[in-house]
Parts: structure tokens; C-alpha cells; sequence
């Protein structure tokens, strides 16, 4: 397994954890929005960052489709 793929279940579970959701719900929604790939990509960037950052780009991705901006 890649070390991105290790990652990208990584966040898609603390992701989950933060929604109270389960990982396949959150899944689901993430194909839904056509945002898995975004998501999965975002490695290089995620993972230097604080899990939170991540989340709110995730939260970014869901609500408009497009990446949080940051100042």
C-alpha cells in the first residue's frame, strides 16, 4: 500500500470520527460530490498540515466544490 493511500484512510477516518459518521458514509458522500479524488490528491499538502486544515478544505470541497483559501 502506497503511502498516500495509508494516509488517505487515515484522514478519511479521523474525518469521519470528527462528522460522527462511519468511514463508508463519509465515503459515499465524498464520491457524491465527486470530491474522492481532490481529497485523495491533497496528500502532498495534507499531510504537512494540521489535520483540522484538512478538514476544512474537506469542508470547502463539500460545500462549494472548490479548496478552503488561506490567508
Amino acid at each position: 500500500m502506497s503511502k498516500e493511500m495509508e494516509f488517505f484512510i487515515y484522514l478519511l477516518e479521523y474525518y469521519a470520527e470528527y462528522k460522527k459518521k462511519s468511514a463508508g458514509e463519509i465515503l459515499t458522500e465524498w464520491d457524491n460530490h465527486g470530491i474522492t479524488d481532490k481529497i485523495y490528491e491533497g496528500y502532498f499538502q495534507y499531510h504537512q498540515e494540521r489535520i483540522e486544515n484538512a478538514f476544512e478544505d474537506i469542508d470547502s470541497l463539500l460545500a462549494t466544490g472548490q479548496h478552503a483559501v488561506r490567508s
